[in-house]
């Protein structure tokens, strides 16, 4: 049986899809799953004596199950921190969804999850003739979108799922990572991103930096991803 996978999508960068896929990989560990993280793109990788190396990256092959090669948890490790089309053509890369395709399929041979995350926002250019939102389509899978609560959040996570749904990919939920801790009616925010996000809530990702705490909070999200597909895809 093939590894069941979530796509962990975001609203910006910088609004926690690392922190979050990293609680989702250990809550859905706390299941008994084996559980491995995938990041098919990632801009802004540092040399290393191993060579390109990207810090979202090994922070999902090192929250994974088992050990995994970091060339199959991110076959793509781009150099500049620009967005992916231009960091893949300032190396002469051109990225295959053919061949993220053959990486998530060998990380799912050795697990029971793949989670995998996205690169920034969703309409993000993986070249001249590739959207992100392929990479979903073609592995087939549903999406969490992490909403970074900060000004502005309602727009970008509407504008979001909106995106999602134009692309043909099932939205699962949305879960709220607390990127401004000093936000202003956090909890109006909270409740207005309730009433118009057509998805549930999943969960608030408190401030700091507490892996427990994070994965007990969007503990919905494991609970939602491991029911079964035919609820799931309702």
């Amino acid at each position: 049986m093939s590894a069941r996978g979530v796509f962990i999508a975001g609203t910006d960068t910088g609004v926690g899809k690392t922190r979050c896929s990293v609680a989702l990989i250990h809550a859905l560990r706390a299941t008994g799953a084996r559980v491995l993280g995938f990041k098919p793109v990632a801009s802004g990788c540092l040399p290393s004596p191993q060579g390109l190396r990207n810090e979202d990256a090994l922070a999902l092959q090192a929250a994974g199950t088992d050990p995994a090669a970091y060339a199959s948890i991110n076959p793509y490790a781009l150099r500049d921190p620009v967005a992916p089309h231009l960091a893949a053509a300032a190396m002469g890369v051109q990225i295959d969804i053919g061949h993220i395709a053959q990486s998530y399929a060998e990380l799912g041979r050795a697990a029971d999850w793949v989670v995998v995350e996205a690169a920034g926002g969703w309409r993000v250019p993986l070249s001249d003739s590739l959207m992100q939102d392929a990479i979903p389509r073609r592995l087939e899978l549903p999406v969490v979108l992490i909403v970074g609560l900060r000004l502005g959040c309602i727009n970008h996570a509407l504008l979001s799922a909106t995106a999602i749904a134009a692309d043909g990919c099932p939205l699962l939920g949305w879960i709220g990572n607390l990127v401004d801790p000093h936000m202003a009616q956090l909890g109006a925010n909270i409740e207005t991103l309730r009433r118009l996000l057509p998805v549930p809530l999943l969960g608030i990702v408190p401030h700091g930096r507490d892996i427990e705490t994070d994965a007990q909070a969007i503990a919905a999200a494991a609970a939602l991803c491991i029911a079964p597909r035919d609820l799931r895809n309702a």
